[in-house]
């Protein structure tokens, strides 16, 4: 049963959320954002057939661009504007990350604050530009290279004409929801890159789980294989919340001071910190860098070398090297953001400055050592459960032939973002709620005034 308690604590945050103008707003400026993103996912890109491009792609939808259509939104599958959501951006943030621990110059720009951010900011779109005109040319040739089964082109007039209206429509569409994940990040809730890919996966559940009933109605999948799916996808549902909400406590402890006349007693505190402290990073990093050669491949295989075919044929879904590749790089990604978010050095040195210490430990040098010492077990432990949750389910969906959809990596992101979406709506309440509090002390002060 609810407690009174836990009733009296929704009715203030429904009645502070009739009252909360600007989180509406900024709700509302979020969904509309979404909606924009996904009508652009059904605006195609010119001159393509789309009933050869639906052929050709039935064929591959069950090995790698399946997945990648799937956090696109099927966009992918209908070649769009928005073909390659935001995936680029995303190369182009972790070259850059990357590059701040190898170029002096791009480290200095770290370390300026704003104005060293906004550059960061714009080399990295320059960068997308970059990658999407990569990616946009191999999409064209790799188009150009497909034909059905009576041998008809996907383009209708394969030409140079083709290849630079192909190129310069993915550039269009991808810097258009970078800017439309800014806009939904600053003026809405939530983080935008996150929520674009959330919506993609979203969009694909209807149709997933349609598929996979399908498969059981004409006997390919037994009754049994789906119901241990949907437990599969239950239990991994709550496994994800469970780990992403565990912390590691260190007890801070804060000597007694003076402050003024006061004599303040000594108060002791937490660190808290995550058991899994990127969140969904690795695997979104992950699959952004395998796209691009994995993609290439893929659309050159028919009429490449033989090379080609064969890593086509390596880099399949479930195959070895693939999964070898994605589980190496959600480990490298697990290790290298955590070091970018989380500086011992620097938390050492801030806990000193305020006269806090870990019990045990002596401040400086040794407490910093002792927060790395530990947020590199809990890194060990993150990187370890990312891995299981992506590659195993993975097996699974390989050998079953099920949708993307029910994979681990697709439930990580849809849980974390969803988690942190109501996390930021919450924040904005509490927010809305002590400004009130604060009007109201006002009021009455100058009443008693």
């Amino acid at each position: 049963m609810v407690s009174l308690a836990e009733k009296m604590a929704a009715n203030m945050d429904m009645s502070a959320f009739s009252k909360a103008d600007e989180l509406k707003r900024r709700l509302w400026f979020t969904i509309l954002a979404l909606i924009v993103f996904r009508l652009g996912t059904f605006i195609p890109l010119p001159g393509i057939d789309p009933q050869i491009l639906s052929e050709v792609f039935s064929r591959h939808s069950g090995g790698i661009l399946g997945m990648f259509n799937m956090f696109s939104g099927g966009a992918l599958s209908r070649m769009t504007i928005f073909a390659l959501n935001i995936f680029p951006y995303i190369s182009a943030s972790i070259i850059l990350q990357l590059g701040q621990s190898v170029i002096p110059s791009l480290a200095a720009l770290k370390k300026e604050g704003e104005a060293g951010h906004r550059k960061i900011t714009h080399y990295t779109k320059m960068l997308t530009v970059l990658i999407t005109v990569i990616q946009g040319y191999g999409i064209a040739v790799g188009l150009e290279s497909m034909s059905g089964q009576t041998g008809v082109s996907a383009v209708v007039i394969p030409s140079f004409v083709f290849r630079f209206t192909t190129i310069i429509s993915l550039v269009g569409g991808t810097m258009f929801v970078v800017w439309l994940g800014d806009q939904i990040t600053s003026r809405g809730v939530g983080n935008g890159s996150s929520l674009i890919i959330t919506v993609g996966i979203i969009a694909n559940i209807p149709s997933a789980l349609a598929q996979t009933f399908e498969l059981g109605r004409i006997g390919s999948m037994s009754l049994g294989v789906i119901a241990m799916l949907l437990v599969m996808a239950l239990a991994l549902i709550y496994v994800i919340v469970f780990v992403e909400r565990a912390q590691r406590k260190i007890i801070i402890q804060y000597p007694k001071r003076q402050m003024g006349m006061r004599m303040m007693s000594a108060e002791s505190s937490h660190l808290p910190l995550k058991i899994n402290p990127t969140g969904v990073i690795p695997p979104i990093f992950a699959s952004s860098l395998l796209l691009l050669p994995i993609t290439v491949a893929n659309m050159s295989a028919q009429s490449g070398p033989s090379w080609v075919q064969t890593l086509s044929q390596w880099l399949g879904h479930g195959q070895p090297l693939y999964l070898a590749l994605y589980a190496f790089l959600i480990v490298f990604f697990s290790f290298f953001y955590t070091a970018v978010v989380f500086n011992p050095e620097d938390t050492a040195d801030n806990l000193k400055k305020h006269g806090g210490f870990v019990a045990g430990i002596r401040p400086g040098k040794n407490t910093a050592e002792y927060l790395d010492y530990v947020i590199t077990r809990l890194t060990v432990v993150g990187a370890a459960y990312l891995t299981t949750l992506c590659i195993l389910p993975e097996l699974l969906i390989s050998k079953l032939s099920v949708p993307f959809v029910l994979g681990g990596t697709t439930l990580l992101i849809v849980v974390q973002v969803t988690m942190d979406f109501v996390t930021q709506v919450q924040s904005h309440l509490i927010a809305y709620q002590y400004e009130g509090l604060l009007k109201k002390a006002a009021l009455v002060n100058k009443k008693r005034k």
